[in-house]
């Protein structure tokens, strides 16, 4: 692994850094490429920021021409900090409150209603605006469930969106309200094979074009796609590429490219995961009959579902010893235990590995998303240094933290309000 044995030698990987988490900057931007290059060129790529918020990536995805989906208005703030241009943002959420519509609006956010409710609240809004809303409506396609059920949104019940089933009240809202220009839709997050992608954007595909018939061509004239397209996590996995993605789409829904409707998509996993690696020192081993365990810095704060759904999200390893020199030799099983109090803290049961040492280096695979997205305060554990690796040279993503910056966290407000509660 030629960037962890550069940060070692050039510092960036300190000897006070327990772990280290490593985003290939170079590999980011081809993806961008890849995504871009497959979807015609008027598509907004609009990368989830849930799947990786560091606002320096968020930021130079936004340099190179992507927007941002927001899930949040803290996601929304960020993305708008971070550079993107509201034009290219688009805010997703089951729960927005009046207030985070009014700001989204006001700021020409592109918005997708989750419900028919949300509707209604966004036309009280939409009286005291200066502009025309740009909004779309998120459907439930209905046409089943991927692999992973817990990521799976297009079921029969889905917490989100408007059931497809209610066609009628769906082409009523867009009779009703003239600012209601889209369709949203997205059938889940890794384990949804290709056709089951394709079929969910092709029903809500057929509501635009049902609409459009009815109350005349470009009354649907955005359509957001989503996301969804898996990522590769084993070697046996082999996910469909963004272009044969998008020939499959075109296949199926014949005009989605012509140019009468401007596409969303909006990738996260695929894009980000790829793009990076967390490095750990191994701290301690443990050899017990039948086990060989390496204890970790990184575990279910670092993979909450790796943890507790280790068969649906499994990571890629290697072995370095201390220097960042691959390790070699027979190989045995392992698990890789993380530093956390509780028995299922595995990041990766079972892994085949030469001989662990502590000192050693045991590189996880495939980070870029959902990692420390979704880092959890269990046991308050700091968060790793995070770099990033652009041709062959380093910088500082985000600093490792402090025992003082966690116990800022818990105590919460400001640092002068933290020195107040002390007196």
């Amino acid at each position: 692994m030629e960037s962890v044995r550069e940060a070692l030698s050039t510092g960036f990987f300190r000897e006070e850094d327990t772990a280290v988490v490593i985003h290939d900057l170079d590999a980011l931007e081809a993806g961008l490429a890849a995504l871009r290059e497959a979807f015609p060129p008027q598509t907004l790529t609009a990368v989830a920021v849930k799947a990786n918020p560091l606002p320096p990536l968020v930021g130079f995805l936004a340099e190179r021409g992507a927007g941002a989906e927001a899930a949040s208005l803290p996601e929304l703030c960020l993305a708008l900090e971070a550079g993107v241009p509201a034009e290219r943002l688009v805010f997703d959420s089951p729960a927005k409150t009046v207030e985070e519509l009014r700001f989204a609006l006001a700021r020409g956010v592109h918005v997708n209603a989750d419900n028919l409710d949300e509707l209604a609240r966004i036309a009280d809004l939409a009286a005291t605006l200066d502009t025309v809303p740009s909004v779309g409506l998120r459907i439930n396609p209905q046409v089943g469930l991927g692999g992973i059920k817990a990521t799976s949104v297009a079921g029969t019940y889905s917490k989100f969106g408007v059931p497809l089933a209610r066609r009628r009240e769906i082409r009523d809202a867009f009779a009703r309200y003239p600012w209601l220009t889209g369709l949203h839709v997205h059938v889940g997050s890794q384990g949804c094979p290709l056709d089951l992608l394709v079929a969910g954007t092709g029903a809500v595909f057929d509501l635009a074009e049902a609409i459009n018939g009815e109350l005349g061509r470009g009354r649907v004239r955005v359509f957001d796609l989503g996301g969804g397209l898996p990522a590769c996590y084993r070697e046996t996995d082999t996910p469909p590429s963004p272009a044969a993605y998008a020939a499959a789409l075109a296949a199926r829904c014949p005009g989605l490219f012509s140019g009468a409707y401007r596409c969303i998509i909006e990738f996260g996993r695929r894009l980000h995961a790829p793009c990076a690696v967390a490095v750990s020192r191994v701290e301690y081993v443990k050899i017990q009959p039948g086990h060989k365990t390496a204890v970790l810095h990184l575990g279910a704060d670092a993979f909450v579902r790796e943890c507790y759904h280790p068969k649906a999200w499994p990571h890629r390893t290697c072995l370095l010893d201390a220097k960042g020199h691959e390790k070699t030799g027979r190989t045995a099983i392992w698990h890789l235990a993380g530093p956390l109090c509780f028995s299922g803290d595995f990041p990766v049961w079972r892994a085949r590995l030469p001989r662990v040492e502590p000192g050693d280096l045991v590189v996880i695979r495939d980070v870029g998303a959902y990692a420390l997205a979704m880092w959890s305060r269990y046991n308050s554990r700091q968060m790793p240094r995070v770099l990033g690796w652009r041709h062959g040279r380093f910088t500082v993503l985000r600093e490792r933290e402090t025992v003082a910056d966690v116990l800022r966290f818990w105590r919460g407000g400001s640092a002068e309000a933290a020195r107040t509660s002390d007196r």
